[in-house]
Order: C-alpha cells, then sequence, then structure tokens
C-alpha cells in the first residue's frame, strides 16, 4: 500500500478545532482538502504529519502554535487616533478590517477595542498562539 511522502499530491478530511474543543474548521460537507505535501500550502505541522499515511488512516495530530501561526506577537497590536479611520468604517471589537502598508501590501486586521480618541488594531492571525488539534483522514494520493 503507497504512503504518503513529499512531493505528492493527496486529498484528506479534516476537522480543526482549538484546546476547549471548539471547531474552527472543517471539510465536511464539502470537496476534501488537496494539497502538495512540503510544498508549504497548509501550516506545517499538519503538512509533516500526513507523511507515512496511506489512503484510509485516520488520526488525531496536535499542532503547537510555532508549527502552526506562530505566537502571539504583541508588536503586531497597535492603537491607532480614532481620526485616522474614516468615520464610515465600522470599529467594533472583532470587525476584521483590511488595511495597507506603507509598501502598499494588503494586510488583515481585527479590531481589538475601540472608544472615541483610539482603536486598537490587532494584525495577528485570529489563531496565532493557540494549539490546534485536526482529526484527519486520507482520502487519496494522487
Amino acid at each position: 500500500m503507497s504512503q504518503v511522502k513529499p512531493g505528492d499530491t493527496i486529498r484528506m478530511h479534516y476537522s480543526g478545532s482549538l484546546s476547549d474543543g471548539t471547531t474552527f474548521d472543517s471539510s465536511q460537507g464539502r470537496d476534501p482538502l488537496e494539497f502538495t505535501v512540503g510544498s508549504g500550502q497548509i501550516i506545517p505541522g499538519l503538512d509533516s504529519a500526513v507523511t507515512g499515511m496511506s489512503v484510509g488512516d485516520e488520526k488525531t495530530v496536535k499542532v503547537s502554535p510555532e508549527e502552526a501561526y506562530g505566537a502571539r506577537d504583541p508588536g503586531r497590536v497597535q492603537a491607532v487616533p480614532r481620526e485616522q479611520i474614516p468615520a464610515d468604517i465600522p470599529v467594533d471589537p472583532g470587525t476584521q478590517l483590511q488595511m495597507q502598508t506603507p509598501d502598499g501590501q494588503t494586510m488583515p486586521v481585527m479590531v481589538a477595542a475601540s472608544n472615541d480618541t483610539e482603536v486598537t488594531l490587532d494584525a495577528n492571525h485570529p489563531l496565532a498562539g493557540q494549539e490546534l488539534t485536526f482529526d484527519v483522514e486520507l482520502v487519496e494520493i494522487k
């Protein structure tokens, strides 16, 4: 029976959850996730965990923050004066916004807090600093 190795394109079903059991993503009801192993298309901890699996294998994988979306970086949280954000842009905590960096790149940020004078924006990935658990089932090695 064939086993997954780097460079293989595979398809797998998965369900990702946080340490409190909350599911943050799943392929349930959708096509399996397809990617090339070792290509950097998915987080490193999950990518490396599928090596050696055979079609039909199922496993649970715990992925550390360092092998997922990294540690939370306090340097990626910044308070900006409220008047620098257009009045028609919502600044309720939890709102996802797009900011433009000085070099023209678009960067997603989340409003962490706001008041009349400033808005605190967080550019960390929403899952940064979290240990993630994935239940995976290998469906196909192409």
